[in-house]
């Protein structure tokens, strides 16, 4: 019996010992989607037996883009990377990883939704590989519109409707606030956009490094302004904390604000918990400044970095990994899921054809917003390795504006201090 079992687990040992380690870190901690990202992983390791493609959760988009580069300088690193949208100038600064198209080689980018290829090609290159991809939009609970006497098949689209909305709300006997949205630089990188103007110069930092940011300029004022005019009004509401989104979708969720912002990646869980707390959900573009022709919006979201330490024969079996977890068929999964587009034109044909557009129309709007989307350097967004600083640079500044400040006072100062903050990233290179 005991050659009998030697036998048999030698050579189970010896299959063990063949398989090749990978790792996969990223960004998610909420349930449905890393269990989604782990299902993924154990259907691709079953398919490809030489290989196991681990996977771990590395905290919040900075964190896990921190724990990479710590890796690197370590002698620890995954095969691939979760890497947020912002982070993408400073994954190419650190020089940690290898652009997917010298692992690709010939690679066919026809299949990717233009608006969403169009962030992650920088100076012609693809680096990474589209996973969630998200916009904002505009969120309103047609129930309590309905009860202020409001058209809840009519969400307002521009600054003035947003405002003339909330008067009615204030008039009416809701006792919800009007307007939420988290204080998040995401979102007026957006307005901006919508508005044709770029955040940075130098093509938003594509053609060159920048170094100016607009936030002088009209298209800044007048996103400040309407900001400035909902607070001193008292429309808008927050949580005080900023980038605070699961506050601000909890104000929303609790029927204690009428409209809310966020992103398209929240649409399957705000639709839940407005089924459990009783009231109809609505979905609109993204509202944009009066004076202004939609020129689209910028993709928010994550995408797939190879990590550039490890052999050929790994990076190339870890990006197969990263194509077919974002297939057309996965991608209509991680769509309905969620709500992140699923980047792929072949999958939005695969859900028109089964008519889930039609059964589900919030999903249709943010679709809409992305394919009317204008290919540009406004559109394409801001690059800089330092993203997440100038973020921090917009939601202080309109913070301080709710407790007072003068608006024009304020960009000036905005201005000052990011471009100081760009010249001292710059200065490294």
């Amino acid at each position: 019996m005991k050659r009998y079992l030697l036998a048999l687990f030698v050579p189970l040992l010896a299959l063990a010992q063949a398989q090749t380690q990978l790792d996969f870190w990223h960004a998610f901690t909420d349930e449905p989607r890393s269990n989604w990202i782990e299902e993924r992983a154990a259907e691709w390791s079953e398919q490809n037996p030489d290989f196991v493609m681990n996977v771990a959760s590395k905290g919040s988009y900075p964190e896990t883009l921190q724990a990479a580069i710590l890796g690197a300088r370590q002698g620890d690193t995954p095969h691939v990377v979760q890497i947020y949208e912002i982070g993408s100038q400073l994954a190419l600064d650190a020089g940690i990883f290898t652009p997917v198209a010298e692992v690709a080689g010939d690679f066919d980018l026809s299949d990717y939704i233009e608006p969403v290829i169009n962030y992650y090609t920088i100076k012609g290159q693809i680096n990474s590989i589209p996973f969630n991809s998200s916009s904002p939009i505009l969120y309103s609970n047609k129930t309590l519109m309905q009860e202020a006497g409001l058209d809840p098949e009519n969400p307002p689209q521009t600054y003035s409707d947003i405002l003339s909305a909330c008067e009615t709300v204030a008039a009416s006997e809701v006792s919800a606030d009007c307007f939420g949205v988290s204080l998040n630089g995401w979102f007026f990188e957006q307005w901006m956009a919508q508005q044709g103007a770029p955040l940075l110069n130098n093509d938003n930092g594509r053609g060159d490094r920048a170094t100016e940011a607009n936030y002088t300029g009209d298209a800044f004022q007048n996103i400040a302004s309407f900001f400035k005019e909902l607070n001193d009004a008292g429309y808008y509401t927050y949580t005080g904390t900023l980038e605070d989104w699961d506050g601000s979708d909890a104000i929303f969720t609790n029927q204690e604000a009428v409209f809310h912002i966020t992103s398209t990646a929240e649409l399957g869980n705000l639709t839940a918990a407005a089924e459990e707390n009783g009231f109809e959900i609505g979905a609109g573009l993204l509202p944009i400044a009066d004076d202004a022709e939609r020129n689209g919006v910028v993709i928010g979201g994550a995408s797939l970095w190879l990590m550039g330490d490890k052999p050929a024969e790994e990076q190339t079996a870890a990006l197969d990994f990263v194509l077919y977890m974002t297939n057309t068929e996965n991608m209509v999964s991680w769509h309905k899921l969620t709500g992140y587009y699923p980047v792929r034109n072949s999958s939005v044909e695969a859900l028109e054809a089964e008519g889930w557009f039609e059964q589900n129309p919030n999903y249709r709007v943010a679709f809409d917003q992305l394919l009317e989307t204008q290919v540009n350097s406004a559109t394409a967004g801001a690059l800089s390795g330092n993203m997440q600083e100038l973020r921090a640079i917009t939601e202080e500044t309109m913070q301080r504006i709710f407790n007072g400040a003068e608006v024009d006072a304020e960009l000036a100062r905005a201005a000052e201090l990011a471009e100081a903050r760009l010249a001292e990233y710059n200065s490294n290179f």
